[in-house]
């Protein structure tokens, strides 16, 4: 009895344990966030030197620095908007689209060319993008992909890998005696594709678009090696640009302004999120 005792003292034990260090985590990786909020609603001057501490009658700013980020410069803040939204949305639908197509060859094609083809996108996962990021801004600049309507077909391009990786692993899972059943009642590919395999994708789907709206919307070097920047900036780009006389930076308007551009992926995330693990779980490598 006092054995059992001592069993569930000591688990009680490393539970707390456990739950102490996790916490501690969890309030480390939201720290940045939470200090971005702060200094949201900061004058500039406090951000740098009270960076940490919480907006009072003499350091508050109230919705100055969101104005000023949004009106400052001669480029729309909300031109910005327009731009980061069109280039996620037409970048993801072209990766879900295309690589959910692709990798169900893959997987029900067995060839050494789509093996080949696998692996080469597996590979793409490990290649830094900084290798190639120079031949890709001269090749984008000649092929006129560098506008906010072209630009997804470079993205396609670099997340294919992960995509297809997903994808492939799922697809892996389904019983191909439904796809026959499809094929017997009448069904071609196309058919087949669209009408039993796509829909049982939907926690891929939703789990890669996650992924890749994520991706999308925060980058900034593809963009800027790419657009136009004199006619076209996305919200990255508009914040980097928040620059006064000899460089100087309002970090409380460049604050407010990343609050501002993160607010619609946490949203986007948290409406989502039950998708990820279980889309991830779907997609992990089947024998």
């Amino acid at each position: 009895m006092a054995s059992k005792q001592e069993t569930l003292t000591s688990e009680r034990r490393h539970k707390t344990i456990a739950s102490v260090v996790l916490s501690i985590i969890c309030i480390i990786y939201v720290m940045p966030i939470v200090t971005v909020v702060i200094n949201s609603f900061k004058k500039n001057t406090f951000v740098k030197t009270d960076t940490f501490a919480l907006p009072n009658a003499e350091t508050a700013a109230g919705w100055a620095n969101f104005i000023k980020g949004m009106t400052f410069g001669n480029y729309p803040f909300m031109a910005s908007v327009a731009n980061s939204v069109i280039i996620t949305v037409l970048s993801t639908f072209l990766i879900l689209f295309f690589c959910s197509m692709a990798a169900w060859y893959i997987a029900r094609v067995n060839s050494k060319f789509c093996k080949v083809i696998y692996y080469l996108c597996i590979f793409s996962m490990v290649v830094p993008f900084q290798m190639v990021m120079f031949t890709l801004s001269k090749t984008a600049d000649v092929l006129k992909l560098n506008t906010p309507f072209t630009i997804p077909i470079v993205y396609l391009g670099f997340g294919a890998g992960l995509a297809i990786f997903m994808f492939v692993g799922f697809v892996k899972s389904i019983p191909i005696e439904i796809e026959e059943a499809a094929s017997i009642d009448g069904c071609g590919p196309v058919r087949t594709f669209f009408r039993v395999v796509l829909p049982m994708l939907k926690p891929t789907l939703i789990s890669v678009g996650i992924l890749e709206v994520m991706w999308v919307w925060n980058d900034y070097l593809l963009p800027y090696l790419v657009l136009d920047i004199n006619k076209y900036r996305t919200i990255p780009i508009h914040i980097q640009y928040l620059k006064g006389s000899y460089g100087t930076v309002d970090l409380g308007a460049t604050m407010a302004l990343i609050l501002l551009s993160i607010i619609p992926v946490i949203v986007f995330y948290l409406a989502l999120q039950k998708y990820i693990i279980k889309g991830v779980a779907a997609g992990a490598v089947k024998g």
